[in-house]
């Protein structure tokens, strides 16, 4: 597993899943990052309206809000938030090429702690 990241992270967490959840922030805490997860798009705006946050890792199929719509709105209000986006659908990872623009990196599931970790210290590169 990768040693403690030089600088720690506010990452809010957007995942459906709950085991999926709880790895992410498992692997992410384990690092050193601060996070906070939601189990959804809508709960994610919520989060990111009362709090700030370095990288947005976000589920692309969610119930409420998906992951692409919630990328659009959070880099609407915080420009400088990184967005790292995950899914086990490669129809729905194509959707998220056409934002490539907004999204730092796409990663498919199912995914390692290595990986996960990797895309939200790259993200801030």
């Amino acid at each position: 597993m990768n040693q403690a990241s030089p600088q720690k992270l506010r990452v809010l967490v957007a995942e459906d899943n709950p085991a999926v959840r709880e790895f992410i922030m498992r692997a992410l805490a384990g690092v050193g990052h601060e996070v906070t997860t939601v189990a959804d798009g809508r709960q994610a705006l919520d989060e990111l309206s009362k709090s700030g946050f370095d990288v947005l890792v976000t589920d692309i199929v969610m119930p409420n809000v998906d992951g692409i719509a919630l990328a659009l709105k959070a880099t609407s209000l915080h420009a400088d938030l990184r967005i790292v986006m995950i899914s086990g659908y490669a129809q729905e990872r194509m959707r998220a090429h056409n934002i490539e623009a907004l999204v730092h990196r796409i990663i498919a599931k199912p995914f390692s702690i290595n990986e996960i970790c990797d895309a939200v210290r790259d993200a801030m590169n």
